[in-house]
């Protein structure tokens, strides 16, 4: 089953246009849709309202231009990043399945995607969670038909925070949390990369109290997000499959630290495009359809030996600082501002680095 991949640009919060117009032009159908990553323009933090205005926008083409039921749209993944600071553009990468296939001799991106067991408040931040997930990640493997966890290059997810009704309920079984409600999103985030390098052989053992402390061991491939709006991990993993078809394929690195343009052009070559030792972004000649990262800043206040005020300004939260410096290394090195970056780190990527996913268009 053939991916088909689609860059479309969010002229406004509410705007799905750009997908609409793929559907009308024939690229897909609106019931070939599989997946939804986006970047929205909103705060990024837990009242960002516009990952939902997003994501009812895209539901409703989706909707109107398909024959899929209400409940079987609302289970499409759609993972919406809110915060385009600095040169960010709020974008969208609509992702979709049909009945192609192709020859053995080439590997083409795949996509599965399954569902954790519920996620407790008193799991996150635990090793239960990072079990749960792990599970996840293998279902989600089975249904890509990816047997090969080197073959896996992007695990997506979406997971629960704590809330302050989610902390009572706990209380009243008599559980107890890992962390503040504040702090949860970054907990819940770093866990979930756990598990995903738990799944896929790169952390091979962990100790509990590792969990979100230990920043060495961590995943290549995992991009975590989390929510008010779910109570079990949402995961969209992605990765080359032999005879898959399709123009596109997948690839991953990391960037070591924030300015690592390199990284990034070394993600894009694992993607399968041909690049001078010295890349620009004009030798990707359009085949780039999107990286997508993960940041964070350095814990140790540090940026290749000079000091960074990133953790001690009381004006900018350092996820903005962070996320705004990524996201111009990154239009800078694909001749692009819509590129996905997304922050809160933890276990995805080196200290002060991050996970760089490519997908390139190969061609027929």
């Amino acid at each position: 089953m053939a991916i088909e991949v689609a860059k479309v640009i969010l002229k406004t919060v509410q705007d799905a246009s750009g997908m609409e117009e793929r559907i009308l032009a024939g690229q897909f159908t609106a019931d070939q849709v599989v997946a939804v990553v986006g970047k929205t323009e909103g705060n990024g933090g837990v009242n960002d309202f516009t990952r939902i205005l997003a994501d009812q926008a895209f539901r409703a083409v989706l909707m109107k231009h398909g024959k899929r039921t209400l409940e079987q749209v609302k289970q499409i993944p759609m993972v919406w990043s809110g915060g385009c600071d600095g040169v960010i553009t709020p974008h969208a990468t609509v992702f979709a399945r049909n009945d192609k296939t192709g020859p053995k001799s080439k590997d083409r991106l795949v996509i599965g995607a399954a569902m954790s067991p519920k996620i407790l408040p008193e799991d996150i931040g635990r090793p239960a969670m990072v079990e749960k997930i792990a599970e996840g990640v293998r279902l989600a493997m089975r249904d890509a038909g990816i047997d090969a966890p080197e073959d896996v290059h992007y695990v997506q997810t979406k997971t629960p925070l704590l809330t302050i009704d989610s902390v009572r309920d706990a209380h009243s079984r008599g559980k107890s949390v890992a962390c503040e409600v504040h702090d949860s999103m970054g907990v819940s985030n770093g866990t979930t990369a756990l598990g995903i390098a738990v799944a896929l052989g790169e952390v091979r053992s962990y100790r509990p109290e590792e969990i979100c402390k230990n920043l060495d061991l961590y995943s290549s491939v995992a991009s975590c997000s989390s929510g008010v709006e779910l109570d079990a991990g949402q995961i969209v993993l992605m990765g080359n499959k032999a005879g898959a078809g399709g123009r596109y394929r997948i690839g991953h690195a990391v960037m070591q630290d924030a300015i690592d343009i390199d990284g990034i052009y070394a993600a894009i070559r694992n993607a399968g495009l041909d690049l001078p030792e010295r890349a620009r972004a004009e030798d990707l000649k359009g085949r780039l359809v999107n990286c997508f990262m993960k940041c964070e800043a350095d814990h140790r206040g540090t940026l290749r030996g000079r000091r960074q005020i990133m953790l001690d300004d009381s004006d900018v939260h350092h996820h903005r600082h962070s996320k705004a410096a990524v996201g111009g290394v990154a239009a800078a090195a694909i001749g692009d501002p819509a590129v996905f970056v997304s922050v809160d780190a933890m276990h995805q990527g080196p200290q002060g680095g991050g996970p760089v996913i490519a997908i390139v268009d190969l061609g027929e």
